[in-house]
């Protein structure tokens, strides 16, 4: 069964520049399907289109009738008075209704109603009700909040004064709770640290209805999708595999296609050449040789149907580096930081050593851009030593780039700070892919990717020791992600970075700091992946969208029906008891993930146990 059919859809915003230009493909229900494409390439208006936001020029989208479309990129507006709870509450508000008109019903069928159609139509509620989670709706927001990593705190604020990334957060919580049955999600994992991005994964890889995501980060490709869509040139290529199978295919179609241009234009060359002698013979007194000529020129043209292939363009520019010798790049003991009573590190110890790369990682909150500027002095620590070596030259690229004058174009930026001459200077920003008149464009109108881009052009041009890097790849495209890597694999100096990106982390990291919650700092000596093998994060588990059916055990009877009945009622009133206990504890600890998950694999036993009890009760 088809749920998303896109026929030749075509559309512009610009007269005459096409974003799409006839893009077609199906998804079939139940696929994880992930959107690339680089910056502007068109897979936001995809998803626009899609959801129905916007109509395109050409071509049609249909979506399976009846099908709940999710989509994160859209963000409601909410009444004034909103809280992030409130927000959350919304994506619930069907299973309330259901719950309202279960109610309505209980009240008629209790005033004497006993009217088959009443008891079939509370019965078809009641089913639903339970399928939906209805007797579970604040553990299932509990567990999804917390998974994403939203304290209780943001949760009772006024939607309106959360930031654009905390909103942005929320919107996403939503989207989880809803009972929808296709999530188009554009770039899910921006603003998520780590743990909270491995517990969308694992969401969405037991998500059973059908996704669609654009996303710039490899690993979560790697573990959600199972085939690649790539809007190109403003058309659709289709690979069946994730982000790995998707690299390498995509390189085997390129020397594919280079192979059969190549072939083609030898051959083009042996007949071009058999057709200008035999027109130079014609011309010698040969006329009838022209006609054959004309023939062969005429198979070159059938023969032209392979385009030469167009690979994406590598980053040329390097990172300069100086001689340092020495056994101490940077020196931190006993450096401690507080904001009012919420202590970030206290008491921090550590050496970094030259060439070392030592990636800084931690959920959001923590402290790591605070440590940042700490070392590079932007931000005092409230006791302790900071100590780089005094013949190291530092270069530091900070999560939120900003240049002294907004109104310098980028040629002028670039310039200014490195002191070269304007023929180099573009040179040196095309390597970068800031060509042609791209160069005079404002800083102030650049994007923050395009900003973190230029200041890495220009960090480039200077001899470095040690690089911090807050980070790194935030804003950035797929292939743009790519460029930073191939200058940095060449860097020979140490490295010290912020990231939460995966791939980029473990291609890097030689070693690992972690800052967890409370100060607390988890140092590793190696790369990421056996870091994770023996400290990864824990994960949560999602909530499972159906609860299989499970029959229930039988005991044996024994005994009068009466003392039967008297022994079950008891038996009955116990485990009520029992689960209104567990239910108090709930509310006591609804900001502890962990003991709300023990709680919630307690109350379910019970409530299978109680079921039981009932089934018998009512058979007597």
């Amino acid at each position: 069964m088809t749920d998303i059919s896109v026929s030749k859809v075509k559309i512009e915003f610009v007269e005459g520049v096409e974003i799409l230009k006839g893009v077609s493909f199906e998804v079939t229900a139940g696929e994880h399907i992930g959107v690339l494409g680089r910056n502007g390439a068109g897979k936001t208006t995809l998803f626009r289109i899609i959801s129905g936001e916007i109509e395109p020029d050409e071509g049609t989208v249909v979506t399976f009738p009846g099908k709940r479309v999710g989509v994160l990129a859209q963000i409601p507006d909410y009444p004034e008075d909103f809280t992030g709870e409130d927000v959350l509450k919304t994506a619930q508000e069907r299973v309330k209704r259901l719950e309202r008109r279960m109610r309505e019903l209980e009240e008629k069928m209790a005033a004497g109603d006993d009217d088959v159609q009443t008891l079939r139509r509370y019965d078809e509620i009641s089913n639903r009700f339970m399928d939906l989670g209805g007797y579970e709706l604040e553990r299932f927001r509990n567990t999804v909040a917390n998974g994403l990593g939203i304290p209780m705190t943001q949760r009772q604020m006024l939607f309106s004064e959360l930031s654009g990334g905390e909103k942005t957060r929320m919107n996403l919580a939503r989207l989880m709770l809803e009972d929808t049955d296709i999530l188009l999600l554009d770039e899910p994992t921006n603003h998520l640290d780590m743990a909270a991005v491995e517990w969308l994964e694992d969401y969405i890889s037991r998500f059973r209805g059908t996704v669609l995501t654009a996303s710039h980060d490899r690993y979560f490709l790697d573990r959600t999708v199972s085939r690649i869509v790539e809007i190109e040139d403003g058309v659709a290529e289709f690979y069946s595999g994730n982000y790995s199978f998707y690299l390498e295919e995509k390189q085997r179609r390129y020397e594919e296609r280079l192979r059969q241009y190549e072939k083609e234009q030898a051959k083009i060359e042996q007949l071009e050449a058999a057709a200008e002698k035999l027109h130079l013979w014609a011309f010698m007194g040969n006329d009838a040789l022209h006609k054959r000529a004309f023939s062969i020129e005429k198979r070159i043209e059938r023969i032209r149907t392979t385009d030469k292939p167009q690979t994406q363009r590598k980053l040329t520019a390097r990172f300069g580096s100086s001689d340092f010798r020495g056994d101490e790049v940077l020196v931190l003991r006993g450096v401690s930081k507080s904001f009012g009573e919420k202590k970030l590190f206290s008491d921090l110890e550590l050496l970094v050593r030259p060439g070392e790369r030592v990636a800084l990682i931690g959920a959001n909150g923590t402290g790591k851009s605070t440590l940042v500027k700490i070392i590079m002095g932007e931000e005092n620590a409230d006791g302790g030593l900071v100590r780089i070596g005094p013949s190291i030259k530092t270069a530091y690229l900070p999560q939120i780039v900003e240049f002294e004058d907004p109104y310098m174009s980028v040629l002028d930026a670039m310039r200014e700070e490195t002191g070269l001459d304007t023929q180099t200077a573009r040179n040196r920003l095309g390597a970068f892919n800031f060509r042609d008149k791209d160069v005079f464009t404002f800083v102030s109108d650049l994007s923050g990717g395009e900003k973190s881009r230029l200041k890495l052009c220009i960090l480039m041009q200077k001899d470095i020791d040690f690089l911090i890097l807050d980070e790194p790849t935030n804003h950035l495209d797929i292939i743009s992600r790519e460029w930073v890597e191939d200058a940095l694999s060449d860097f020979g100096g140490t490295m010290l970075f912020v990231s939460h990106d995966r791939y980029f982390i473990d291609k890097f990291a030689t070693r690992i700091w972690e800052l967890r919650s409370g100060g607390e700092l988890q140092e590793f000596n190696g790369g990421f992946t056996r870091y994770m093998e023996l400290y990864g994060t824990a994960r949560i588990e999602p909530p499972k969208q159906e609860k299989p059916k499970k029959e229930k055990p039988r005991r044996e009877r024994s005994g009068s029906p009466e003392k039967v009945r008297a022994r079950l009622e008891r038996e009955i009133e116990s485990v009520e008891n029992e689960i209104a206990d567990v239910e108090r504890q709930e509310e006591e600890f609804q900001s502890d993930y962990e003991r709300l998950m023990e709680l919630s694999q307690r109350k379910q036993e019970l409530s299978e146990r109680l079921d039981g009890l009932y089934e018998e009760w009512g058979e007597l």
